[in-house]
């Protein structure tokens, strides 16, 4: 296994800012794909079905190898 399949759902909560949840971690897109239909017509992700991301992620290799900024600095910069 070189790679895993990343789940995550977001939608912008009432205050404007990014909801972010970790769903799960899978070995398949199929897996995750699976996870999705499982929980769409749950509480709250049934009315954010577009809140969902599979993302690709090998394993063993730094991910945001170049930094973030914090909050302060984004809204610095705005």
């Amino acid at each position: 296994m070189t790679h895993v399949y990343v789940l995550q759902h977001v939608h912008a909560a009432p205050s404007g800012e990014e909801d972010v949840k970790l769903i799960g971690v899978y070995l398949t897109e199929v897996d995750a794909q699976a996870a999705v239909s499982r929980l769409s017509q749950q509480p709250g992700f049934r009315d954010h079905p577009e809140g969902f991301h599979i993302s690709r992620y090998e394993l063993n290799k730094d991910h945001w190898t170049e930094g973030f900024i914090g909050w302060d600095e984004a809204l610095d910069e705005s």
